[in-house]
């Protein structure tokens, strides 16, 4: 039912869209309307919101676009959603970084790209919804307390070092170890919070002795501290007046491999996992051979580079053997010429890939491209840091094929541009080509090199 209150101070958070068939949408609850309270609580962020809807009664009051409030008597479900999203979806600001770390990369950024790209980010919050790594220095009492009461979980903690003062140097932040305490408090006993950990290693700095410290500190924490990924400092070529890294080769690469490895058989025969995980990046610049999907726990840090080139690879086999089980008669008469531009660092295997497909379909052909980062600088190999104009420059009057074909984490999720805000139609325009988009995974690979639709592979 509704009721009509007098206005009142309370700010609220803006309700960006109502879907279709929901609670929301059946109370007149519309796009623009504001959220002042729920059950008479207001709401910092979404995760009040999450926890108070939960409920199966609730009193929600509302601001109406002409200024009326209404308050809204709903009964439903436990765990039946209402139906809102809001324009802000983490309905606060969002937190910005307070230290000056040694290795950041946005600080190696050159000047003039769009502003978001400027921002740093550590919040908690955040680390929860969208999987990004926190350091903990601006997180508060506060905010553990309310981890703990919502349960939020995983958590996902850029831990660089165990050494209280290395940490405040890597940080360049005077409270950075003592913020190191806080992992007691997520880590304690029945809490069943569930962290992932990372370590950004720089030469000279954080290996070492100094790595195997903080694996060693770090298993401390198992089972609440699932994983740490261990991955290499990106470097690009605008570190003028920046803290002087040098970049690891592949000696180095194989002495941190090693030290890994050796942590994964000791915690594995210890806890049943392996705990502490080589981004792919040091197998590359080692030369060596990733390791079989066992080791990667279920790809847990998979969005930290841990492990996509052992999954895209055993997905590719997966499909390609698919293919030439159940679709012969397609593969035998494709006759396609297609082009593939990707990063330094994978084009050697997506090249071998691309060649495995033509040995077994005669009528295809396909050029894989090694795009070299002349933007941020050829240290930087990864596709996702690729931009348009270096993919223009290199790629003109090259020959394409009837297509050309990008890695998907060269876009911005959900748009169509790259860093450099070149978009997929201006790449088209300049090269004279279609360009098509491929996910990173190795089902994909095979249904653009064959031309088969996923859903048709198996």
């Amino acid at each position: 039912m509704y009721n009509k209150k007098a206005m009142n101070k309370y700010n609220g958070h803006l309700i960006g869209n109502v879907e279709p068939g929901s609670i929301a949408e059946e109370l007149n609850i519309e796009k623009g309307d504001i959220l002042l309270k729920i059950n008479d609580q207001e709401l910092e962020d979404v995760f009040d919101f999450q926890y108070l809807v939960q409920d199966e009664h609730l009193d929600v009051l509302i601001r109406k676009a002409d200024g009326e409030e209404w308050l809204l008597d709903i009964d439903k479900d436990y765990d039946e959603d209402l139906g809102i999203e809001f324009e802000n979806g983490l309905m606060d600001d969002y937190r910005s970084c307070s230290n000056k770390c040694i290795f950041c990369f946005i600080d190696q950024m050159p000047k003039g790209m769009r502003k978001t790209l400027y921002f740093k980010d550590d919040d908690s919050r955040l680390s929860f919804l969208q999987g990004n790594y926190v350091t903990l220095t601006n997180m508060s009492d506060k905010d553990i307390d309310r981890i703990l009461k919502y349960h939020l979980s995983p958590i996902n903690i850029s831990f660089q070092t165990t050494n209280p003062e290395l940490r405040c140097k890597m940080l360049g932040n005077r409270f950075a170890g003592e913020a190191l305490k806080k992992v007691d408090r997520l880590c304690a006993p029945g809490t069943g919070i569930e962290i992932n950990g990372q370590i950004v290693l720089c030469k000279g700095v954080n290996d070492g002795d100094e790595l195997t410290r903080s694996i060693s500190d770090l298993t401390k924490y198992i089972p609440n501290l699932q994983s740490v990924s261990v991955v290499p400092v990106g470097l690009s070529k605008f570190r003028d007046g920046l803290y002087p890294l040098e970049p690891f080769n592949s000696e180095d690469a194989a002495k941190v491999i090693d030290e890994i490895e050796s942590w994964q058989r000791k915690v594995y025969d210890e806890h049943g996992i392996h705990f502490i995980h080589a981004s792919d990046e040091w197998y590359f610049l080692a030369g060596r051979d990733f390791p079989e999907e066992e080791r990667y726990d279920g790809y847990i840090q998979l969005e930290n580079g841990v492990g996509m080139m052992r999954l895209l690879i055993n997905e590719y086999n997966e499909a390609l053997e698919a293919v030439l089980s159940d679709h012969k008669d397609h593969v035998d008469s494709l006759n396609r010429h297609i082009s593939i531009a990707t990063g330094k660092l994978v084009y050697p295997s997506i090249k071998e890939l691309a060649d495995r497909a033509m040995e077994v379909c005669p009528g295809l052909k396909v050029t894989v491209y090694e795009i070299i980062n002349e933007f941020f600088g050829e240290r930087i190999t990864v596709s996702g840091l690729l931009t348009g104009q270096d993919i223009i420059k290199q790629l003109r009057d090259q020959d394409l094929g009837e297509e050309l074909f990008l890695p998907e984490n060269l876009l911005r999720s959900g748009e169509d541009y790259l860093l450099d805000d070149v978009r997929i139609g201006d790449i088209e325009r300049e090269l004279g080509v279609k360009v098509g988009i491929s996910k990173c995974d190795g089902h994909d690979l095979v249904s653009v090199l064959l031309d088969i639709p996923v859903d048709e592979i198996f």
